[in-house]
């Protein structure tokens, strides 16, 4: 696990592996009113918040990526295919998963009706857990009435966009990953990789090192929302980054694997369908939003 510390000054060695020049250039700008207050910026790019009690978000540049997993991809399933290529536009994620901290003050406003069991592992930095897709859109739409913004869940393909940061292994980390790097079930490790502890809770969000976005916990901790409905595999999906807004409506997708699930389900490509009424202990869910010009 990484210290707090560490995690907050991000080290010279940890910025100089990952550059994106694009990034610096969109927080240079005298436009940055248009992302909100800048609060820090190295070569991930910028951070902002749009408000004192928003989460902390990252500009992510466009480009093109292939979504889903090969053939040859151990304990990969069908419904993660056929591979096919999405062209990205740039916009705007939560560095985190949406804490606990966060979702008590839409909760304190008025906007959030409800206070999630947090199990008793604390609440404070660990992320939202035990909210169903309906209550996450709640928490976006008090979001933006407070920002002026339009925040929202992230697409499917932008989930494992933000994801891959980039990479075409498994793992954002090759392909193997450890409880060194992630928070699940290292009992039940990926194939070929190393086994690992078992947590059997949530971690504070920002616990490991950061992809090469700047994106903390996107493997692992909590399974996040996204917008989409279901559908079994990809054909027909959308290839411009949006979210596949038919298809089973009664179930949404969850990516990025969760504390309790084994190393299979941390692939950047791993998927499930679940009912959005659902609220269990794994799910909860990040923010996205529009780049203003």
């Amino acid at each position: 696990m990484i210290s707090r510390s560490l995690r907050t000054s991000r080290s010279t060695g940890i910025r100089a592996a990952f550059s994106f020049g694009l990034l610096l250039v969109l927080g240079a700008s005298s436009s940055s009113m248009a992302f909100g207050q800048v609060i820090f910026q190295d070569r991930f790019g910028p951070e902002f918040k749009d408000c004192p009690d928003c989460p902390t978000m990252v500009m992510i540049p466009g480009g093109s990526f292939v979504m889903g997993s090969p053939p040859d991809e151990p304990e990969a399933h069908n419904t993660e295919r056929p591979q096919h290529t999405v062209d990205m536009p740039a916009f705007a994620v939560g560095v985190h998963e949406v804490t606990f901290e966060q979702w008590d003050a839409c909760v304190a406003d008025g906007g959030c009706y409800f206070s999630p069991d947090d199990e008793g592992w604390g609440r404070g930095d660990r992320p939202v857990i035990n909210v169903s897709w309906h209550e996450a859109q709640l928490y976006l739409a008090w979001l933006s009435d407070e920002t002026g913004h339009s925040y929202r869940l992230l697409s499917e393909s932008e989930s494992e966009y933000v994801t891959r940061a980039g990479t075409t292994g498994r793992f954002n980390t090759g392909n193997c990953i450890t409880t060194d790097q992630a928070n699940f079930l290292g009992y039940f490790p990926y194939p070929g990789c190393p086994s690992g502890v078992y947590r059997e809770q949530t971690l504070s969000v920002g616990s490991f090192l950061p992809n090469a976005f700047g994106l903390y916990d996107t493997h692992g901790n909590v399974s996040e929302w996204t917008q989409d409905c279901y559908n079994f595999g990809y054909e027909g999906a959308p290839t411009d980054g949006s979210a596949w807004m038919t298809g089973d409506c009664e179930k949404a997708i969850l990516r990025s694997g969760s504390w309790g699930m084994p190393g299979e389900k941390m692939r950047s490509s791993f998927r499930s369908g679940v009912s959005r009424d659902l609220r269990r202990y794994y799910i909860g869910f990040r923010v996205a939003r529009a780049v203003t010009p």
